[in-house]
């Protein structure tokens, strides 16, 4: 019998952060903030950082950012959307300030070499394309269900909320499916060092 292969899903030893502190905070963000989903389908973000002093930079097209997908049955792989300068994402967006998030933020960014911080919401009972990104992406799990798995080439995991930091191999080809009936939120970061031996750039 053979077993799963999770050498594309790294748990970050010695980093946990409080997940009743995340929970109380996004509520609080959530009562003057709302997902934003450009274009995409049972998908939503809220920039947690930003280019200094470029509000632009957290709207339109640079909530997504570029990504490969395979889109019908050609089998051709082709590119979406538009290149984003990852690491211009220094500056913590201000409604974030006096909240949970900006120490898990500066945390993070002492660790690791970060570019944009989102908190990405994925509706109940949808998935994301297949497809994969240029760049890793590191998740803190805040609300999730078990019906929530990421799956990246065929191996799927399902990343519990329990206050863990994940790095995922984003650059294969991956999706998240949310076969729950509650919103899954996470806080997802490209990470633009990547902790995994074969990353495609």
């Amino acid at each position: 019998m053979t077993t799963a292969n999770f050498e594309d899903f790294y748990e970050v030893p010695n980093l946990n952060f409080d997940i009743l502190k995340l929970r109380e905070d996004l509520d609080k963000i959530l009562e003057n903030k709302k997902f934003n989903s450009p274009g995409v389908t049972h998908f939503g973000a809220i920039p947690i950082n930003q280019i200094p002093n470029d509000e632009s930079s957290i709207t339109g097209n640079n909530i997504r950012g570029k990504y490969w997908t395979i889109a019908d049955d050609t089998g051709k792989e082709v590119s979406r959307d538009i290149d984003i300068d990852e690491s211009k994402y220094t500056q913590l967006v201000p409604e974030f300030e006096k909240t949970y998030f900006k120490e898990v933020f500066e945390t993070l960014k002492e660790r690791f070499k970060l570019g944009r911080v989102r908190l990405l919401l994925k509706e109940p009972r949808s998935t994301l394309s297949w497809h994969k990104d240029p760049e890793c992406r590191l998740h803190v799990p805040i609300i999730t269900n078990k019906g929530c798995s990421m799956v990246i080439e065929n191996v799927a995991k399902h990343l519990p909320a329990d206050g863990k930091v994940w790095i995922t191999n984003n650059t294969k080809y991956h999706n998240f499916f949310n076969g729950g009936e509650q919103a899954r939120i996470h806080l997802v970061a490209c990470v633009l060092d990547s902790p995994f031996k074969n990353t495609w750039k």
